[in-house]
């Protein structure tokens, strides 16, 4: 064999190596996800059979899968629930509500702070603001709604404390957890507080791969900051709106149940403000305890999810091809 195959030879194993090499890293750092999802996202589907069953323990061998598999079938009598609640109209009414503004005030916050952001010059500010931003999204709500209840309760309260310091008579004293007005308030407040942060930092990694010779070129035709803004940086950001979007837009009729139950302490007397499906389905299950019936809220949940994603991806299709998710 010559020296020139030779060294032909040797380079494609050092290749083969190296791809394996990659491959290996790649897909270790793949599995812990893979693995998140295939226990937390697919094993689970399997449940989905409760939503046609009633659901009942069995009791020569009460496990989960005998239970399941030995509860009689008994078709969607279980999806009439929701339908058949006196209070149906409200929590679709406010499941839908909330998520669409949360939508749209998602969109604008996000997408002003990540530019503010990006026209901070100094690094070091930069990077303390998206941390201070950031640094919600990863407290409870648990934790969240107790700070809130410092500040509202109605005995130890600040500002019900601070209404006494100031001679206020304690029948005008509000009663936060009994007075529905400002509540809707609260809640898009809370939500905005803990999310906000999560949306910026997706947008502004979009921005900082705009190419900055645009900008200069902009700025070189007399361009001004906001219409730097308008006309190269917003464009560059239509994708990552859209495709957030229509994400957002499959989970409208999924509620957050740690901000709608936590936040205002469960209280019964804000349920025409506070009660969404999924607060409504977790009280159902906990006086009725019917797996079943939780089953098909949470079906007829993702599915209508996953018809709005459809629609909304199609809509965008024929609008703007390059816009859609897939």
């Amino acid at each position: 064999m010559s020296t020139a195959a030779v060294n032909v030879n040797t380079d494609l194993a050092k290749k083969k190596s190296a791809r394996r090499k990659k491959t290996f890293m790649l897909t270790t750092m793949v599995l812990p996800g893979a693995i998140w999802l295939l226990l937390l996202r697919y094993l689970p589907m399997f449940g989905i059979i409760l939503a046609f069953k009633d659901y009942k323990v069995y009791p020569k061998n009460p496990t989960l899968l005998q239970n399941i598999l030995h509860s009689k079938w008994v078709g969607f009598a279980k999806f009439k629930f929701i339908v058949a609640s006196g209070n149906a109209w409200i929590m679709i009414r406010n499941t839908i509500g909330y998520n669409l503004i949360f939508i749209v005030l998602g969109l604008f916050f996000g997408v002003a702070f990540a530019i503010m952001l990006n026209e901070v010059t100094s690094k070091f500010v930069a990077k303390t603001y998206q941390t201070l931003m950031f640094f919600p999204y990863f407290m409870s709500w648990v934790v969240a709604s107790y700070f809130l209840y410092a500040f509202l309760a109605p005995t130890n309260g600040l500002i019900p404390n601070m209404q006494k310091a100031k001679g206020v008579p304690a029948d005008q004293i509000i009663d936060w957890y009994n007075y529905k007005k400002p509540w809707p308030f609260i809640l898009i407040g809370a939500r905005m507080w803990k999310g906000i942060g999560y949306g910026c930092v997706l947008y502004l990694s979009a921005i900082t791969g705009i190419d900055s010779s645009l900008y200069e070129a902009a700025s070189i035709d007399g361009a001004s900051k906001w219409q730097q803004i308008k006309y190269v940086t917003l464009p560059h950001l239509k994708t990552m709106i859209v495709i957030l979007i229509i994400m957002d837009v499959g989970k409208i009729f999924n509620a957050d149940f740690g901000l709608f139950y936590n936040i205002p302490m469960a209280s019964g007397l804000l349920t025409s403000v506070t009660q969404v499906i999924d607060t409504y389905v977790y009280s159902a299950l906990m006086s009725t305890n019917d797996l079943s019936m939780s089953a098909a809220a949470g079906l007829t949940q993702n599915v209508l999810g996953f018809v709005c994603i459809m629609l909304a991806n199609t809509i965008t299709k024929k609008i703007d091809e390059d816009s859609s998710l897939f």
